[in-house]
């Protein structure tokens, strides 16, 4: 029989405080949502003040919208805008309100208003919804339609059903497959050329390599009728349903400006967009002022207040003193990138920048999680300018990166002029007599990456 004892050991562990922990989340957030985090803070915690000097007031805002009386408009950059009268003011833009704002009809929705002009059956209705609900973005079936009809559905029903819903706007809907598409498409236009549905079915590959003569061969025809054929097939729309995508634009906000004046570079981080807090001064004095009064229940809420605000605050800073530190040690490490371009980008890794910066790699990692950099020659994450060495030098006799590499391979194609293609064992020799060492596959690789066809595809 095992016996039961009380064991004593001693171990080392790291915990983190909900502090240490917010302040890593702040580390890694993009300015978006530390705008979004410190807005909630400042809900949350009365000891959180906006100081006066921020562009971003809330409290501005906040009676703006309550008295009606701030005109949104009077630094507009129309040069016709002219002020008037405020009772106007409210008509006026009421009006641009309601003219403005607008929601987006959904395919699924544009689909289910045509449904309901038709007179059917309940039965058929609920069929139709079904198979509208099936529907992805692009307008073709998820999955299979019949695999969702319920137990006793009669499966001729789902397909006049989808009969039906191929007939509706915009053409070409409730298939397959965009090639499903384009033959549905062709059936339902009156001026499809005779050889089109054929050539979709087909040759959509031979069309996609240049390859009429071949199509006119086996068809049997002339190459001006492929030609005509062809040309109609790219009126088409293959994936007709994205008419109806209306995907939000997502806006990048650089958490760093680098720029170059004259032969030097001049760095900014980018702090008019996150709001400047302050601790509130009437509340700071509430225990002093009424400290005879006050429970012990207020005196600790106030102070956990307080604290969480400080710690707030100095996070925010240790957060954009990081990375102003980043952005210096970058601008040492990739000085020609800023000078000259992508394809002066240096090898470098999250570890040499740690040990410039004097912290540790995980926090590198963090601070350049989704943050970008402006710069003279377009708007960077981060991350871009981490990259691995490829072996050879550049042309002025410095290591070379992958990001490099791909700079030169896009320079080579472009400035290319031979009658013969360029292939990629080409590219590859015309990299080696520039002391880049890189394989033919390697070449293949970085240049589907830069989205270029291969040779086969290519005018040059």
């Amino acid at each position: 029989m095992q016996s039961q004892r009380i064991i004593l050991s001693q171990r080392q562990q790291l915990k983190l405080s909900p502090q240490m922990y917010q302040s890593l989340e702040l580390l890694a957030m993009p300015i978006l949502d530390l705008q979004a985090k410190i807005r909630d803070e400042i809900e949350k915690n009365p000891a959180l003040d906006l100081s006066s000097s921020t562009d971003i007031s809330y409290d501005r805002y906040n009676k703006a919208t309550q008295t009606n009386e701030y005109d949104f408009f009077e630094n507009s950059s129309d040069p016709g805008y002219v002020r008037k009268a405020s009772h106007i003011d409210n008509n006026a833009k009421q009006q641009f309100m309601e003219g403005a704002l607008y929601r987006t009809e959904s395919l699924q929705q544009h689909l289910l208003d045509q449904l309901r002009l038709f007179p059917l059956t309940e039965e058929r209705i609920a069929i139709g919804e079904l198979i509208i609900s099936n529907l992805d973005s692009n307008g073709f079936h998820q999955v299979d339609p019949y695999s969702l009809l319920p137990e006793g559905t009669d499966e001729s029903t789902a397909r006049t059903m989808i009969n039906i819903i191929q007939r509706f706007d915009p053409p070409g809907i409730c298939v397959k497959d965009f090639t499903e598409s384009l033959i549905l498409q062709c059936e339902l236009d009156d001026s499809t050329h005779e050889l089109s549905e054929q050539i979709i079915k087909e040759y959509l590959e031979s069309v996609k390599r240049g390859k009429l003569d071949l199509i006119a061969k086996e068809l049997q025809t002339s190459i001006d009728e492929v030609e005509e054929a062809i040309s109609f097939i790219k009126t088409l729309n293959p994936f007709p349903g994205s008419l109806f995508s209306h995907l939000e634009t997502q806006y990048v906000i650089p958490d760093l400006v680098i720029t170059r004046i004259e032969e030097k570079l001049t760095m900014r981080l980018n702090t008019d967009q996150i709001p400047s807090l302050s601790i509130d001064a009437e509340f700071e004095h509430i225990l002093e002022d009424d400290v005879a009064s006050a429970s012990k229940e207020t005196e600790k809420y106030v102070q956990k207040a307080l604290k969480d605000a400080n710690w707030l605050i100095n996070s925010i800073q240790m957060r954009n003193a990081t990375l102003h530190k980043v952005g210096a040690a970058l601008i040492k490490f990739q000085f020609d990138f800023f000078i000259q371009g992508p394809k002066y980008l240096r090898p470098l890794t999250l570890k040499d920048i740690a040990e410039e910066v004097s912290v540790h790699e995980t926090t590198i990692s963090r601070i350049s999680n989704a943050k970008y950099i402006q710069t003279d020659f377009g708007i960077f994450p981060i991350k871009y300018f981490f990259t691995n060495a490829v072996a050879g030098k550049s042309d002025d006799g410095k290591s070379i990166s992958k990001i490099g590499v791909k700079e030169v391979i896009r320079e080579i194609i472009e400035g290319y002029t031979g009658k013969k293609k360029l292939s990629d064992q080409k590219i590859s020799d015309l990299l080696k007599e520039r002391e880049i060492s890189v394989a033919r596959r390697t070449v293949a690789k970085y240049r589907k990456e830069l989205n270029i066809d291969s040779s086969f595809h290519r005018n040059s």
